[in-house]
């Protein structure tokens, strides 16, 4: 089959067993080193991106991603943003509810909580992590709540004690001075969503809160929006007319630093382990120089045969390349098999980072083909000097002694 003589030639130096051992230890270390960075560096974002995703899914769906005042909008407007809204693909549900900062005391803890009251139903994820008790016994009487395990052991509770729950911006005035709005509530059920926001949330019913914070009209609850993905919430008001955005609140107000700082953690991981890649460019640099060096009197010949100075350089960026693409496809083969099998790896060499639970993994083949791509682009890149350096040898000084 006919190839390309530098294309035959650089293969053919690629693959060969003869020459200098510590240029053969370098290029063999510079093929490693690819390899290694490519599973470490897919491997760490795997993980990152397993507990962004778990981030998302346990603590995303127990806020709401938009919310809409309704109270300074009459019920024209208010329908006229619940159309709007019902017309974007990107929205999943609409929902009246209020939420309040409340003081929950028990007979053996008091706690500042954030106490969040939907209309219809709890959300998706708590309903579904409910351990003790029933989401509809919350909505049939009024006064239930639900709380976290957590909540639960701190305070000393179970389904069926009481809780008192105090809300200090809604009070009374009487003889006795300003008295804040309170109310015992019985506990109906006690879920564990596993997310952060079990420390310090709790669920009633919409009608319950609006009775203890004497709201009389439940048109003026907050419109609680929900999306497919709560990242392209951006996108979603942009849609909006501007009077409609007015008295709007994004997730980010309330979880975004901890995302950002998911996300930054991720960029730092990256970069460090990205400096693999940079030892490992620098191995093939180094290999390819002592290789010009080593084959000068054959790059003399070669060029008095008839190659010219491209075909030269040519052939020595091929070996580059080799050993990128080469440390590129064993890095991506060994990273599947170790993301996929991390669980199961990390359990055989005793290491339970999570107790019983397993590592957040999650798979992107288009992470992966970025990865190998920058690798294979890093090692053309560091052909360039040694290339350059090869297609200088000047034939009549180097052959000059031979």
């Amino acid at each position: 089959m006919y190839k390309p003589v530098s294309l035959f030639i650089g293969l053919r130096y690629s693959r060969l067993s003869k020459g200098s051992a510590f240029v053969s230890f370098v290029s063999f270390f510079s093929i490693a080193g690819i390899a290694l960075g490519i599973t470490a560096l897919f491997t760490v974002i795997s993980v990152m991106s397993g507990f962004e995703s778990n981030l998302k899914n346990s603590m995303l769906s127990m806020i709401p991603h938009l919310q809409f005042e309704m109270d300074q909008r009459d019920k024209q407007q208010q329908q006229a943003l619940i159309t709007s809204l019902q017309a974007q693909k990107e929205v999943t549900s609409i929902k009246r509810y209020h939420q309040a900062q409340t003081i929950v005391q028990s007979a053996q803890d008091i706690q500042g909580i954030l106490l969040q009251a939907p209309y219809e139903s709890l959300p998706q994820s708590v309903n579904e992590s409910i351990e003790v008790g029933s989401e509809q016994s919350i909505f049939d009487n009024r006064y239930h709540i639900a709380i976290s395990r957590y909540l639960a052991r701190s305070l000393g509770v179970s389904v069926g004690d009481t809780l008192r729950v105090t809300v200090p911006s809604v009070s009374t005035y009487t003889p006795m001075g300003r008295i804040p709005a309170q109310r015992l509530f019985t506990v109906s059920a006690i879920y564990r969503s596993g997310s952060e926001l079990d420390m310090y949330t709790m669920f009633t019913s919409g009608e319950s809160l609006q009775r203890v914070m004497r709201i009389k009209d439940a048109d003026a609850a907050p419109l609680e929006v929900m999306l497919k993905d709560a990242f392209v919430s951006d996108e979603v008001l942009s849609r909006l007319e501007p009077s409609q955005r007015e008295g709007v609140t994004d997730w980010r107000e309330s979880q975004g630093s901890l995302f950002s700082a998911v996300a930054m953690e991720k960029r730092i991981m990256s970069l460090l382990l990205g400096l693999i890649f940079i030892i490992a460019v620098f191995n093939i640099v180094s290999s390819l120089t002592m290789m010009v060096r080593e084959k000068q009197g054959e790059v003399a010949i070669l060029q008095t045969l008839g190659l010219s100075h491209q075909q030269v350089a040519r052939v020595f960026m091929v070996q580059g390349m080799y050993n990128g693409v080469v440390g590129s496809i064993t890095g991506s083969v060994l990273a599947l098999i170790v993301v996929y099998n991390l669980n199961e790896i990390l359990q055989a060499v005793g290491l339970n980072l999570f107790g019983q639970q397993s590592l957040p993994v999650v798979i992107s083949f288009s992470t992966l083909s970025m990865i190998v791509l920058g690798a294979i682009l890093m090692s053309f890149i560091a052909t360039l000097y040694p290339a350059k350096k090869a297609a200088q040898v000047r034939p009549a000084e180097v052959l000059r002694y031979e």
